[in-house]
Order: structure tokens, then C-alpha cells, then sequence
């Protein structure tokens, strides 16, 4: 492995994982504070900040851990192609839509089932932010293998782990609906609503990057209808309003940016910026080995 990985890290990625480590350092110090930054439904009303503070509190050093060295490695790509403001507008934004829905969620099934620990449960972790990361990269580089997985399923096959082995641990309320709803803002964040810098226009409305591409080809025919519904809701009065800087379709005529070209051009600029990472760390490597040849 090329020393350069452990280099070229953004300022800002730098700064949110000292917020990460400092954040679970602060709660060794002083365990009595997680009722007030993570996310406990009981007590979200009056402590509505914990919304957005849950998200950077990890419980476990191996939650830090990771959560640290996917934010830094992941930020590594993602980052220059969205650029700084936009890639820690996605943060905040997914951040608080997930927490959001954590929160409605377990409401809802502590009144359907009246157990109360859906109310006491601390909900916590960086991991929503994690897996809309994974929905990014599978936005942008969709056909680039990771471990020999196209990236395009990786989501999917996290999602799925995670269900599966939620049937098998005690504690998978505390993560499984972070984890499922950050990949489910980061899609309706990056489907609708995310600036192109290319073109100014908001939102991916490719085929390639529909809410059934998740999903195995079979089940699309039954999700296509189902997804429908996101558009009416996001992009119906959208669709009736002046077509000059949208995306989507008008009287069944496509608009600019409507088709899979600017789909095209990000996954585009995605390889191109992968391949001046690899690049870069080429000649680090052929430096090390060769200075440890010459010091033999």
C-alpha cells in the first residue's frame, strides 16, 4: 500500500475528525453529557439540538475508528469533485434529515408497539453520513470496482448485510435506521436537489441513479411505479414551473440536464480525479522502494 494514502487528506476532513475523536473523548471524560448530544426520542423535546449532535458522537472507539477513517477516505475523493462547501452542505443536510427520520421513526414504533426502549435508546454515530458517502461514489463512479464489487452495488450490499445481521445482535436499533435512512437522504439529496457546478442545475435525474437501481433488474418493474411517487412529490410543481434552469421533463419534452449526458460528464471527472489520485501515488511508491533498496 502506497504511503500517499495516509497523505492528501482535505483541511476540512481533517477538522471533522477531530470533531469525531474529540467528541468520543469528551463523553469518556463525562459520560453524564450523552442525554444531551445523542439522539434519545424521549428526550429530543425540549433537546431538539441533539438532531444534529448525534450524528458526530461516537459511543465506541471502534465506532470512532471507523467512522474516522471512512470520513477521511472517502472525503479524499468525493471533496474535490463536489468541492468543500458542497461536500459539508451534503453532511449537514443528510445529517439532520437522518436524525430526523431516527427520531419519527421511533415514535412511531414505540406507539404501534409500546415498548420503550425505542424511546430511551441513545441513537448515535457518524455511520448515516457513511453510507451516503457510498451513495456519492456510487453516483459518480459507478462501474469502478472496490474488492472486486462495482461500486454501484456497494450501498445495496451494505444495506443488506447490515438487515441480515440485524436479526443475529441485541443493538441493531441503535444503528440500522441511521444507517438505512442516511443512504435514503443522501439519495433524495443527490437525486433532487444537489447544485451541478457544470450546469447549475439541481439534482442526477439519470437512469442510472433511480431510486430502483438499488435493486436487483427483476424488482424494478414493481419499485419503477413506487419511485414515481418521488417525483410527483419532489419535482410536481417543479415540472409546472418556468423550464429554464430545470432538470426534469416538461410536457414530456426533455430539458437540458435532463438525460444521462451531465450523468455522464460527473462519472466523467470522477475516473478522471480516481486516476490523478493513482497517479500521484505511483511515483511515492517507486520512491519508497527505491530508497529502501538504496539503503540495503
Amino acid at each position: 500500500m502506497s504511503s500517499n494514502f495516509y497523505t492528501g487528506f482535505t483541511r476540512l476532513c481533517k477538522g471533522l475528525s477531530v470533531i469525531l475523536i474529540g467528541g468520543y473523548v469528551l463523553l469518556q471524560i463525562f459520560p453524564s453529557i450523552l442525554p444531551y448530544v445523542a439522539l434519545i426520542p424521549s428526550r429530543t423535546i425540549p433537546f431538539a439540538w441533539n438532531l444534529i449532535t448525534a450524528g458526530y458522537i461516537e459511543q465506541s472507539i471502534l465506532g470512532v475508528a471507523i467512522s474516522t477513517v471512512g470520513l477521511l477516505s472517502f472525503g479524499k475523493l468525493l471533496e474535490p469533485l463536489w468541492g468543500s462547501k458542497e461536500f459539508l452542505k451534503f453532511i449537514i443536510v443528510v445529517n439532520l434529515l437522518t436524525s430526523i427520520c431516527v427520531f419519527v421513526t421511533a415514535i412511531a414504533l414505540y406507539y404501534i408497539t409500546r415498548q420503550e426502549s425505542y424511546l430511551y435508546t441513545p441513537f448515535s454515530g457518524f455511520y448515516g453520513i457513511l453510507s451516503g458517502f457510498l451513495v456519492g461514489i456510487k453516483q459518480i463512479l459507478p462501474d469502478q470496482e472496490i474488492l472486486k464489487i462495482k461500486a454501484k452495488w456497494i450501498p445495496t450490499l451494505v444495506g443488506l448485510i447490515s438487515v441480515v445481521t440485524s436479526f443475529f445482535t441485541t443493538n441493531s436499533v441503535s444503528y440500522l435506521p441511521t444507517l438505512l435512512f442516511g443512504m435514503y437522504m443522501s439519495w433524495i439529496y443527490l437525486r433532487y436537489f444537489q447544485r451541478r457546478v457544470e450546469t447549475s442545475l439541481k439534482g442526477d435525474p439519470s437512469d442510472e441513479f433511480s431510486f430502483s437501481s438499488f435493486f436487483p433488474e427483476f424488482l424494478r418493474p414493481i419499485l419503477d411505479p413506487i419511485a414515481s411517487l418521488f417525483h410527483l412529490i419532489f419535482c410536481g410543481r417543479r415540472s409546472n414551473s418556468s423550464g429554464e434552469s430545470r432538470g426534469y421533463e416538461l410536457d414530456d419534452s426533455p430539458l437540458p440536464g435532463s438525460d444521462s449526458i451531465e450523468a455522464n460528464r460527473r462519472r466523467e471527472r470522477g475516473a478522471r480525479a480516481l486516476e490523478q489520485r493513482l497517479a500521484a501515488e505511483k511515483p511515492s511508491a517507486v520512491e519508497k522502494s527505491d530508497g529502501a533498496i538504496e539503503s540495503v
